[in-house]
Formats: structure tokens, C-alpha cells, sequence
């Protein structure tokens, strides 16, 4: 019970700042619709990111959650602080000289990796895509800095603090789209993208640099703890090939569609990262030192708890949040983002994205909690397996979707969905061969209940929402904001009433979380 409590409070105080964090990325969205619409432009900016993420996701995000941050964390599990250190010493040198490395070969290859991304541009789309791309390249050089910076905080179980370094990134970006983005364009954006990977880079390195970290050549190849994160952080590097190259595929397909299909998909992701973002990332954030520490110490009835309980929490927000984003997606949309260049007809076509995205929604943030479990069992080779599959089921779904139906762009988001789903249920599957009983009964209880709790919820709100339209001047910014604003009000007291009367055990920690005040911050 003591852990639930203190998973809740930490993940209370984490979902806070995390929700801040995605508040501004709406009005980061909101702000580059307002000035620059939804067109080629604003298509070359999103598809420039997606071959400097590739390398930000096979070495930060492979190497930090699925290798490092376990190994990290069972040394100090075990009291040795000292050989943790020089464990990160070296890790973190390596990884540096290898960032620098594909940097500047990503800015001198520019031209050449356009076809990557985006078959279809020639002349002036793919000179501005080549600009772009040389200026995201350094801006997640310094974002995957601050991901070593993070995970360090991660294994420290301090997750407040460094989520300040993705708030002053949202922040820089806003700035330069309104006071440069006029005067220079989609590129006037990148410059405040470089300056917001720098801020949050600089956030991280206090903490780290208290707890240990020294600048200079410390490097230890022999280190049995480097040779253990190395060799974990293989099946994850090439996992997360996999997903992104996968999602490299989808944004290309997606360029050769409707102009602004990429940007509509985009817009949509955005708008699904609110439940996916704020509460599945929290809960996965804060659970995996948790299971590494238990896994470490051979606690295997806590660890399953843990799992349980956070998988149950993730699914008793993230199911009402699809429904209601799928009821609400056009006064979602319209009130977030119809502003400036960003026209009704864009209005309907991100929302027509979102609501094929939502129909993944609760697999997509299971997924986030069920990769943490199996990067604390450093058992990173089912990763693999599972990646791969997910790789052809998608682009056989994207592929056959459409050729034979007229869904357009919404065929990619529902072919990613139902991936989604795929990847989940091979996820779980595959754990119980691992660990064994994984306290399926409750979980599929969570589900049904909240699927039930959902559906009550999404046939009101559908009724509420249409009969309220004409109530509010929806071509005003506060009318649309009283009329979403009622509706999710509406949608919430429905489905805790209704989770209240199926007497769910994931209220109560969700009524921690809510209630939390204490910081977990203890830098």
C-alpha cells in the first residue's frame, strides 16, 4: 500500500509539471497555426525532425531507459554510488563523441537524406527541407544531452526538476514563431528550436554535475557495468530503428498526399499527447526506477504489484480520454488551433486524424508503461521481436488502407492505432512467459469497467455536446472555450459517478495523485 502511495504522489507531482509542459506544446501548435497555417511549409518544418529524432531515439532514448538507467540504478540499489559514476562517466563520453559524429555528417548529408522523408519535394520544398534539417540536427544533439541529464534525475528518483528543460524549450519556440517567425519565416521557428534544445540542455546540468559527473576524459572500456549497458542497449537501438523507421515511412506517405497531411497528422499527435502524454508518461516516468529497484532486490510480488497498478491506472484515465476526444474532436480542434491562417477546412481535417488516432489511445500508453517493464528486467530482445512485427503489420495496414479505401490521410492514424493495439497485447502476452501471472483478472476487470464507465459517458456527451452548440457563439475564442470546458466537465463527473457505482480501485489512486502536494524534488 506504502508503494502505491508513493507511486502516486511522484507520479502526481510529475503529471503537473508534464501537463504544463503539454499546455505550452498546444500553445506552441497554436501559435505556429496562427502564423503560418497548415501547408507545405509547415510540412517541411514537422518532416525535417524525423531523421535527427531517429538519431536522438537509437541513442538517448534506446540506451538511457532500456540499458542505462537499469544498470545505473541497480548500483545504487546495491550502495555503490561510486562505480555507478564511473559507469556514467564513460557511457556519457561515448555517447558524446558519437552525437558529434552523426551531427555533422546529418549537416553535410542533408541534401541527400530528403528523399527519406519526403519522395515527393523538389526545387524549393526540398531546399527548404535541406535548411531545416541542418537546423534540427544540433538542436536534438542538445536535447539528447539533456535526455543523459534526465535519466540521471530518472535513476535518482528526482522527477520534478529536469521537466522544467522541456517547459523552456516549448517556450523558446512560441517566442520565436511570433516575434521571428514573421519576419523570417518557417526558419525564423527553427532558430528558436536550436535555442530551446540549449535551455533545456542547460536545465539538466546542475543536478548532474552535484551528483557526480566531471568534465574531462574518464573513460573506462573495461567497466563491467559499460559492457552490460552496451549490450542491452543492442535489441533496444535496433527496436527503436524499427519504430522509426516505421514512422519515417508513414510521414512519407503522408507527404504524397493533401497538402497539410503531414501537418494534420502532426496536430492530431499533438492533441492525443494530453492523456497519452501527461498521465501514461508520468506513471512510466516514475515506475521504472521503481521496477529496477524491486527487480534488483529480487522483489518480485512488489514488482508485479507496481506493474499492475500502474497498467490499471494508465487504462482507467486513457479509455474515457479516447472517447471523449473522438465525441469532442472537431471543438477540440476548433478551439485549440482555428485561429489565424488555420481555417475551418484544416479544423476538420486534423480532426479527421484525431478520430482515427483515438481509437489507439489506451494501447498507446499501455505500450509506454509495458516497454518500462521490460527495460527494468533488462530483457531488451523482446523488444526486437515485438518492433519488427509492429513494422509490417503497419506498413501492410497503411499500405492496404490506402489502396482500397478513401480514408486519406485517416488511413495512416488508424493503421498506426491498430498497430497500437497488435503491439499491446504481444507486449503482455510475451510477459507472462517472462514473469509469470501478471495480475490479468484485475487488469481486464480495469478494462471492462472502464469501458462500460466510457461508453455511458461518450453516448451523454455526444447529446450534451450537439444540443449545446447553439448556445455558445462558436466563432468566438471564449465561446468555444465555455463550450469545450462544459463538456469535458460534463464527461468527467459522468464517468467517476459511473466508476463510483462500479466501485473501481483505480479511483482511489487517482484521488492521490489529485490530492498530492508534497515535491518529490529532492535537489
Amino acid at each position: 500500500m506504502s508503494q502505491d502511495r508513493g507511486l502516486a504522489r511522484s507520479a502526481g507531482i510529475v503529471m503537473l509539471l508534464i501537463m504544463l509542459s503539454r499546455v505550452l506544446g498546444f500553445v506552441r501548435e497554436r501559435a505556429i497555426a496562427d502564423v503560418f497555417g497548415l501547408d507545405w511549409k509547415t510540412d517541411a518544418f514537422r518532416l525535417a525532425f524525423l531523421i535527427p529524432d531517429l538519431m536522438y531515439y537509437l541513442l538517448i532514448a534506446g540506451g538511457l531507459n532500456a540499458a542505462f538507467v537499469p544498470v545505473f540504478t541497480g548500483y545504487l540499489a546495491r550502495n555503490e554510488e561510486v562505480e555507478a559514476w564511473r559507469l556514467a562517466r564513460s557511457f556519457f563520453l561515448i555517447i558524446f563523441v558519437i552525437l558529434l559524429v552523426m551531427v555533422g555528417l546529418g549537416v553535410l548529408f542533408a541534401p541527400s537524406l530528403t528523399p527519406l522523408v519526403a519522395y515527393g519535394y523538389q526545387g524549393e520544398q526540398k531546399a527548404l527541407l535541406v535548411e531545416l534539417i541542418r537546423f534540427m540536427f544540433p538542436a536534438v544533439f542538445f536535447t539528447a544531452l539533456a535526455g543523459l541529464g534526465m535519466g540521471v534525475h530518472k535513476a535518482y528518483r528526482n522527477f520534478a526538476s529536469p521537466m522544467w528543460g522541456p517547459i523552456a524549450y516549448n517556450v523558446f519556440i512560441i517566442a520565436s514563431t511570433y516575434l521571428l517567425g514573421r519576419a523570417f519565416g518557417i526558419v525564423g521557428m527553427a532558430y528558436g528550436t536550436v535555442a530551446g534544445a540549449i535551455a533545456n540542455f542547460v536545465i539538466q546540468v546542475p543536478f548532474v554535475g552535484r551528483k557526480g559527473l566531471r568534465w574531462g576524459l574518464d573513460l573506462d572500456l573495461s567497466h563491467p557495468g559499460l559492457k552490460r549497458v552496451f549490450r542491452l542497449m543492442g535489441p533496444s537501438v535496433i527496436s527503436l530503428s524499427i519504430y522509426q523507421v516505421n514512422f519515417m515511412v508513414v510521414s512519407n506517405l503522408a507527404s504524397g498526399l493533401t497538402e497539410g497531411s503531414p501537418t494534420a497528422l502532426r496536430i492530431a499527435q499533438t492533441v492525443v499527447q494530453l492523456p497519452l502524454g501527461v498521465f501514461a508518461m508520468a506513471i512510466s516516468m516514475v515506475i521504472l526506477p521503481s521496477l529496477s529497484h524491486l527487480w534488483a532486490r529480487e522483489e518480485r510480488a512488489e514488482f508485479k504489484e507496481t506493474f499492475s497498478q500502474g497498467l490499471r491506472a494508465v487504462f482507467f484515465v486513457t479509455i474515457p480520454s479516447a472517447v471523449g476526444l473522438a465525441v469532442l474532436r472537431v471543438p477540440v480542434i476548433r478551439l485549440l488551433f482555428e485561429t489565424g491562417e488555420f481555417t475551418a477546412d484544416d479544423t476538420q481535417m486534423a480532426a479527421y486524424a484525431l478520430l482515427f488516432f483515438a481509437i489507439g489511445i489506451w494501447a498507446q500508453s499501455a505500450i509506454q508503461i509495458l516497454t518500462q517493464v521490460y527495460y527494468s528486467l533488462q530483457e531488451t530482445r523482446t523488444l526486437v521481436r515485438v518492433s519488427l512485427i509492429a513494422f509490417f503489420v503497419n506498413l501492410a495496414l497503411s499500405l492496404v488502407l490506402l489502396r482500397f479505401t478513401s480514408l486519406e490521410h485517416g488511413a495512416l492514424a488508424l493503421a498506426l492505432s491498430l498497430t497500437a493495439i497488435v503491439n499491446m497485447l504481444n507486449y503482455l502476452s510475451l510477459l507472462r512467459g517472462k514473469i509469470g501471472a501478471i495480475d490479468g483478472a484485475r487488469i481486464l476487470r480495469s478494462v471492462a469497467l472502464s469501458g462500460v464507465a466510457s461508453l455511458i459517458m461518450g453516448v451523454v456527451l455526444a447529446w450534451t455536446t450537439t444540443a449545446s452548440a447553439t448556445l455558445f457563439d462558436l466563432g468566438g475564442t471564449w465561446g468555444r472555450v465555455v463550450h469545450v470546458l462544459l463538456a469535458v466537465g460534463i464527461g468527467a463527473a459522468i464517468y467517476l459517478g459511473a466508476a463510483r457505482l462500479l466501485r473501481m480501485d483505480e479511483l482511489s489512486f487517482l484521488t492521490r495523485m489529485v490530492r498530492t502536494k508534497r515535491s518529490v524534488d529532492t535537489a
